[in-house]
């Protein structure tokens, strides 16, 4: 049991003489016939579940006629003396103590011998009664101990915690072993996906699941990933959006269809940006855009109130050390109209949208862009051109939810036409602390239209924008079935969840964020 005792000051150790030791002790251990990774320990109650039934004791009670087991992971041990100990353990972000006295154990032989074997990072199981310190802390007093899994890493205090970046998104499993917010975080993240699915499902949505790879990425304006079938010697693109499929699903029949799952996109990574996101999109047979701005502010609303209590949070955009700013999501919400509320901030007199494919509109923007300072890589294409001017004045006011309607339709070659203004699709992004949170429009029913549109960006692609669109003759042949007056809507989870936990990161609401190689692996972890 030498190597086990540690018998020297375990701070002091560094982080790879730690790990040998701890490796040396557990290979000691099968060697004398002892297993420290069990098959199965059984477990009576939760340590949640144990906090609210019994934190009710008195001071110094002690139910010994209850036995229970519990289990969790070691967070702190402190000797009183050599005959009682504490054990800080954890689980479920809540944490209970153990009060470990040689008196209630068959043994002092056996206490030394569990208590020497056990270190902060363990996982455990205690099989105890339920009882109460003389200062009052609730505690299980255990007459039995087990090393269910040893943690073979120095485990960093909570009091200095895992705060480095780097090293908590690398090593998820870690920052959530030591920072209770993050679990929090995620906790959140369920209850928007499960809220959701309640609200759509209620309306009488049919939850569907459409390919993740397909011959022609379309749905939206992006860059794919790209990959191949083998066997069928076939280049494939994984999904950016699954708008195409789920139109056609409206085609056959399924008038109400909604889906939660992941799109990729071959961008780039920043503080709202990662290739690999979670988004939530429907298609509403004989709805327009204007049914899906009401159902919009009744979800999010709804939503919000449901999981924080209130519409109004606070949310810091540049970090916990920046400026606080509140978000309102009482409905209804601000609309603005795309075009004639930038012209009107620029203080600009915009062409026609009619004209706007036109390439005397084209060298409008792009003057005005140059003029205006506002950089947009080639190709500088009015679309693109106008999507920079929207971005640098006018989403730049949308704090609390607001509706920036009716883009032109270059910039929406899956929007239907708006029905009183030529040039506009009846289309709206919804935004929130100046970044896109909604996009939704009355879809695009016409064949002939939809085609045109496709070639439209067929050129766009040929001239260098690699984010245009492929024609999908597959979808032009669905719609020419007949698709119904339909609505379509999508939302990123990821940055609705960013603004219910206060995150101005998205790596702090994914579990795994895409991260760049690690060129110090063999580092400790902290």
């Amino acid at each position: 049991m030498a190597h086990y005792d540690l018998r020297v000051d375990e701070e002091t150790l560094e982080p790879n003489q730690y790990f040998k030791i701890r490796t040396q002790a557990v290979q000691a251990l099968k060697g004398m016939g002892e297993d420290p990774y069990p098959h199965k320990y059984h477990v009576d109650m939760s340590l949640t579940e144990f906090i609210g039934k019994y934190s009710r004791l008195q001071p110094e009670d002690h139910l010994t006629d209850v036995v229970l087991n519990v289990s969790g992971r070691i967070h702190a041990k402190r000797a009183a003396s050599s005959k009682l100990l504490f054990y800080d353990l954890r689980g479920e972000g809540v944490k209970l103590q153990v009060m470990a006295s040689s008196k209630f154990y068959t043994s002092a032989k056996e206490f030394e011998a569990i208590n020497g074997k056990l270190r902060r990072g363990d996982i455990a199981g205690v099989r105890g009664n339920p009882g109460k310190t003389k200062k009052g802390e609730l505690s299980i007093i255990p007459i039995e101990m087990t090393l269910l899994s040893p943690c073979l890493h120095m485990l960093p205090h909570l009091h200095s915690g895992l705060k480095v970046k780097e090293t908590r998104f690398r090593q998820r499993y870690l920052d959530l072993i030591l920072n209770d917010y993050v679990r929090q975080n995620f906790v959140t993240r369920c209850k928007v996906i499960t809220y959701l699915r309640s609200f759509l499902d209620q309306q009488g949505f049919l939850e569907v699941e459409t390919p993740m790879m397909s011959q022609i990425p379309g749905g939206a304006v992006a860059r794919p990933f790209v990959t191949r079938h083998n066997e069928l010697d076939l280049k494939l693109y994984m999904r950016i959006a699954p708008e195409l499929y789920h139109k056609m699903l409206v085609v056959g029949g399924l008038d109400r269809v909604y889906e939660i799952g992941r799109q990729f996109r071959n961008e780039g990574v920043d503080l709202t940006h990662n290739p690999e996101f979670t988004t939530c999109e429907f298609y509403m047979a004989y709805a327009d855009y204007n049914d899906l701005m009401k159902v919009t502010e009744e979800l999010l609303s709804g939503m919000v109130k449901h999981i924080t209590g209130g519409y109004k949070i606070t949310y810091h955009p540049d970090g916990p050390e920046g400026k606080a700013c509140e978000i309102d999501f009482t409905p209804p919400f601000r609309r603005v109209s795309m075009t004639h509320d930038l012209a009107k901030i620029m203080d600009v007199t915009f062409p026609p949208p009619e004209t706007y494919d036109s390439d005397e509109t084209r060298k409008f923007f792009d003057e005005l862009c140059s003029q205006k300072r506002v950089e947009c890589p080639p190709p500088r294409t009015t679309a693109r051109l106008l999507d920079k001017l929207v971005g640098e004045f006018l989403e730049v006011t949308c704090i609390d939810p607001t509706f920036i309607c009716d883009h032109p339709q270059i910039m929406s070659p899956l929007a239907k036409g708006h029905r009183t203004v030529k040039g506009l699709t009846e289309r709206f992004e919804l935004f929130v602390m100046k970044k896109e949170l909604c996009n939704a429009y009355t879809e695009l029913n016409d064949p002939i239209k939809q085609r045109e549109l496709f070639e439209q960006q067929a050129k766009a692609k040929a001239e260098g924008d690699d984010e245009a669109m492929f024609i999908d003759e597959t979808f032009c042949t669905a719609l020419e079935y007949g698709l119904p007056p339909t609505a379509g809507w999508g939302m990123g989870i990821d940055r609705l969840t960013m603004f219910l936990t206060d995150s101005n990161n998205i790596k702090e609401v994914l579990l795994f964020p895409i991260m760049k190689p690690d060129d110090n692996k063999a580092a400790a972890p902290v």
